[in-house]
């Protein structure tokens, strides 16, 4: 068998220097392997030419079997980059994804909606996310694994023992640990090729405005009304998108607020902070704790949406879900004129 195996290699390499093309050379390769399969069905048990080519079929088919394993792999791997290369005409830079990148996003890629030129938006994104607690922990994880190439975080809490019920970015060794610090090395863990820039401050008026300058796209995830306020603000200065989610025991809702693109923002539809008390916090009230996971995974989807163009966002619409029933319904929203916001800006 070793012989023959070496023959045909010979056989290969020759048809190479000779300048016989890849289908001729296979289909010599492929008399050949046929020729020996039916030598071990014509000829008797023990004769000598089946012991000098093996002895027995089964070799030989394992052998076939693995070669169609290994091309049918290299036909996959082709058909993925193929898929990651850009369109005619569409300038995508930054350089190629790598072969563990290809691996890592193939189930991105060969979704038609996404595809290469779709991972190489997210590639290139910039993403700040707002708080890492309940909201932020499953969206910055979902954003890395995503591959979003620029991961901001700002957040001045540290872990407690009381988040590790919801927030599941976080462990148990990280108890004091500032959340950006702690969400920055879990975040790396999982996807080493995104870049993480963690903010240890609360988002005030003195940082907001050049922080979000930097990233294309914002995700709300406090549970303040006050930092609401002024990140809407500041979004819809900047022109940039809002992605916000709220949480309430067992009830979460997002939207996406991109007032530049003709869609209210944040205070068109909450024009007050609600009075002491009406609105407590998860503390107070309580939460079910995958609930967060629920809606910060569906802030991480909205993300990447709007970074690729694929489907349709959350623009000028509310998405509520009721975990305690299983239930999720969704209201259109609409600008207020009188907005102290967005009133005067027109998409």
């Amino acid at each position: 068998m070793f012989l023959v195996l070496l023959l045909m290699v010979g056989f290969w390499i020759l048809g190479a220097r000779m300048g016989a093309s890849v289908i001729a050379r296979s289909a010599l390769l492929a008399v050949i392997f046929m020729g020996v399969l039916l030598l071990h069905v014509l000829l008797p048990d023990g004769a000598p030419l089946r012991e000098s080519t093996g002895g027995s079929a089964a070799p030989w088919l394992l052998l076939a079997g693995a070669f169609v394993v290994i091309m049918l792999y290299r036909q996959g791997l082709k058909r993925i980059r193929d898929r990651a290369a850009p369109k005619e005409g569409e300038a995508l830079s930054d350089g190629p994804l790598g072969e563990v990148e290809l691996q890592r996003y193939a189930r991105h890629i060969v979704l038609r909606e996404l595809g290469g030129p779709g991972q190489k938006r997210l590639q290139q994104a910039g993403v700040l996310v707002i708080g890492a607690g309940g909201l932020g922990a499953p969206a910055l994880q979902y954003l890395a694994a995503a591959g979003v190439g620029t991961i901001g975080v700002i957040d001045d809490d540290r872990v407690e023992n009381a988040n590790l019920q919801r927030q599941v970015i976080h462990r148990d060794a990280d108890i004091g640990m500032p959340k950006v610090f702690s969400a920055q090395a879990a975040m790396v863990a999982q996807n080493p090729f995104v870049t993480v820039k963690p903010y240890h401050r609360r988002l005030d008026e003195d940082v907001a405005a050049e922080l979000v300058a930097e990233y294309d796209l914002v995700l709300d995830g406090t549970d303040n009304f006050d930092t609401r306020y002024l990140v809407n603000l500041i979004c819809a200065e900047a022109g940039k998108p809002l992605i916000s989610g709220a949480l309430s025991q067992w009830e979460g809702q997002i939207s996406v607020f991109h007032p530049a693109d003709g869609t209210p923002c944040y205070q068109c539809i909450f024009p007050e902070a609600p009075a002491l008390g009406l609105a407590p916090s998860c503390a107070e009230a309580g939460v079910l704790g995958p609930l967060p996971g629920v809606v910060g995974a569906m802030m991480a989807v909205e993300a990447i949406k709007v970074i690729t163009g694929a489907g349709v966002t959350l623009k000028g619409e509310m998405l509520i879900y009721d975990a305690l029933y299983g239930e999720t319904r969704k209201i259109g929203l609409k600008r207020r004129e009188a907005c102290p916001v967005c009133g005067g800006v027109h998409g």
